[in-house]
């Protein structure tokens, strides 16, 4: 049994090939296309102060209460590890004093929650923020944007949610409402939403549990609690959208999880996932960090799921060089040096290589060859050596054709 030091930590995995050929599939078309709106990549630190995420999400969320990796550092600063990255981004746009850009971010986060298909304790998010004051037109391109993401990488399927959570001045009318409309159910809820009720009620929407599910489907919608610019503003988001050939269904039910959210909010799901089906979501917000407020809108989605997503739509991991490649096999150590050296100068011209550099026998390089699936592969012994030439081998039919330096350089760039 090998030995528990050589394995990742539960709920954390190894990503390798072929796999990670369709993680990097789906990032190179997601910065081509995020490219064409505008927006420049931002890389922050995995670890931030406790402050930033429980002062920008909120306190008594989830989140911060029950899923962060916090601890106390050298310094005695408790920090934790970036459980999302909407924080951490806005951290920085704050400090640089920006209040209108176009950024995202890839990378890992963290989150100590119950390991399960598709949700691991670290886990990817590419993640977009447009940073501006609130405008349906914004939001309704930002998730036009997260359709065309979805639609270069080739998921189709997908369903979307939308809501609205209002503006600052509804949440205390919402909240106020909401509670009332509790009040004689609240015998029926969890033990968690029994608490939420007075701490944070809007999380009850968004319980799981069976019972709660179930008790909510009464309730009126969020909408009704607010004032009529705010439901006026996510009528004029629905209108965008359709002349953007994008359907919605408005769900009274969804809220998200973040306390800095305004207005406009959303949820993608996809059938290949299963029960668990949510593949991504974002909102429009307003983040307060040490006295400067930041808004935009964004949305983040979790590279888990998509690749979950695409394998169970039948997309196979592959090689985007491999048949490109090409592998030199070196028959006899005289020539090793010389086709290093080669290989050397095919790849300064752009063409993948590989070749064995530890010796083994003519057989050994010409199966590893085959496992790499390569198309052609150039053959050189001393007799080729001494005549100046190359054989190159075609691996589909198994021909075979002599070729000096230029011939052969011109064959496998042309």
């Amino acid at each position: 049994m090998a030995s528990p030091v050589l394995a990742p930590l539960q709920g954390m995995t190894d990503l390798a090939a072929p796999e990670v050929f369709l993680w990097q599939r789906i990032e190179d078309a997601f910065r081509e296309v995020l490219a064409r709106y505008g927006f420049t990549e931002i890389r922050t630190p995995v670890l931030e102060r406790i402050e930033v995420f429980a002062r920008a999400i909120g306190a008594e969320t989830d989140v911060v209460q029950k899923e962060m990796y916090a601890f106390e550092d050298r310094g005695g600063r408790r920090v934790a590890l970036r459980p999302e990255g909407t924080a951490g981004a806005i951290r920085y746009a704050a400090g640089a004093g920006a209040t209108e850009a176009r950024i995202f971010y890839l990378g890992p986060m963290f989150r100590a929650e119950r390991p399960q298909a598709g949700r691991r304790r670290q886990f990817h998010q590419l993640g977009i923020e447009a940073l501006g004051p609130p405008s349906p037109a914004a939001d309704a391109e930002c998730v036009a944007l997260q359709a065309h993401l979805l639609d270069a990488i080739g998921l189709d399927g997908f369903t979307l949610r939308v809501n609205t959570r209002g503006a600052a001045g509804d949440a205390e009318a919402v909240a106020a409402g909401l509670r009332a409309a509790l009040a004689p159910l609240a015998d029926g809820l969890c033990a968690d939403c029994a608490r939420r009720r007075d701490r944070n009620v809007l999380r009850v929407l968004d319980c799981k549990q069976p019972g709660c599910r179930t008790l909510v489907q009464s309730l009126p919608p969020v909408t009704r609690f607010m004032a009529e610019p705010s439901r006026a503003y996510l009528a004029e988001v629905q209108r965008l959208l359709r002349r953007l050939e994008i359907y919605a269904v408005e769900d009274p039910l969804l809220v998200r999880g973040l306390d800095y959210y305004r207005h406009t909010i959303w949820e993608i799901a996809h059938p290949a996932l299963g029960a668990q089906d949510a593949l991504s979501g974002g909102g429009r917000y307003a983040i307060d960090l040490a006295g400067r407020t930041v808004e935009g809108v964004g949305f983040a989605m979790g590279l888990e799921r998509l690749v979950m997503a695409l394998q169970a739509r039948g997309v196979e991991p592959a090689d985007p060089a491999a048949d490109r490649r090409i592998w030199i096999v070196s028959a006899g150590d005289a020539v090793r040096e010389d086709n290093l050296v080669l290989a050397q100068a095919l790849r300064r011209r752009g063409i993948p290589c590989s070749l064995d550099l530890a010796g083994r026998s003519l057989k050994a390089q010409m199966r590893a060859a085959g496992r790499a699936a390569v198309r052609r592969v150039v053959l050189r012994g001393e007799q080729e050596q001494a005549r100046g030439v190359y054989r190159l081998k075609d691996m589909r039919d198994g021909s075979e054709r002599e070729l000096d330096l230029p011939a052969l350089i011109e064959a496998l760039t042309g």
